[in-house]
């Protein structure tokens, strides 16, 4: 029988001693809007569910800026490991409980980054141009996908800091990953120090990232967030099941 879904929390379950990855990221903005769990099952691996939230489930339009990207145990490649990402991300439960996210698309102009990525943790990034510009508190965010023409244009002015409620905290708070991986489903653990959080106000949005996922577009105004970032640590994948991967991670 499933378990119920692990509780809403600011703080990671997972420890994650043996990281595979580390990162930094950092400049996030959130946008989210409901969705008919319905609508969003077919997206999700075999053995993932939606995870609801005040009757929807959520989808995701999140901007921000990688650093210092890591394999642990590898030297540092300052070239590949310092890029913009752009992902389109669904929130999923598996019958363990686990909470994660789920994504449709990533976008990074790096290409060794996008294909590593592909590789070891079997996400579906996209090679991409993309710029990310500050004036003062108005932060832009442009995408183009170099394949295909997809394109995205972001633009926020970051407010006050804020105390999470519980929808702000499942939006932000995901402790794990699921992804289709070689012929199942898998799961990674992610850990992190609390996100620090502040309102943001959308001033500009032109985003065709979502739709070119198959999905339906988004309808009404999102909820909007920042965060200056956190430093993550991302275990290694393991199969639905309870079977760790082997080789790639």
């Amino acid at each position: 029988m499933p378990v119920p879904p692990e509780t809403v929390s600011a703080s990671s379950p997972y420890e994650v001693p043996r990281a595979v990855l580390t990162q930094s990221w950092t400049q996030l903005t959130y946008l989210h809007w409901p969705y008919d769990p319905a609508v969003v099952r077919p997206f999700l691996p075999a053995g993932v569910m939606p995870d609801v939230m005040e009757g929807s489930t959520w989808v995701g339009l999140i901007p921000f800026a990688m650093r210092r990207v890591g394999v642990v145990g590898l030297p540092d490649l300052p070239y590949v490991s310092n890029f913009l990402e752009t992902n389109v991300r669904l929130y999923g439960v598996d019958e363990r409980g686990r909470r994660s996210v789920v994504f449709l698309s990533l976008e990074a102009d790096r290409l060794l980054a996008v294909v590593a990525a592909r590789v070891g943790y079997r996400l579906p990034y996209m090679w991409s141009s993309m710029a990310l510009h500050q004036r003062n508190d108005v932060l832009t965010y442009a995408t183009r996908r170099r394949f295909g023409g997809a394109r995205s244009l972001i633009r926020v002015r970051v407010g006050a800091e804020i105390t999470a409620d519980p929808l702000e905290h499942f939006l932000t708070a995901r402790w794990g990953l699921h992804s289709r991986w070689y012929g199942g489903t898998a799961f990674a653990p992610i850990a992190h120090e609390p996100w620090p959080l502040r309102r943001a106000e959308l001033l500009e949005l032109d985003d065709g990232l979502i739709t070119a996922t198959g999905l339906p577009a988004p309808a009404g105004a999102p909820r909007v967030l920042h965060s200056a970032g956190v430093t993550v640590r991302i275990g290694r994948p393991s199969r639905l099941g309870g079977t760790q991967t082997q080789g790639r991670a």
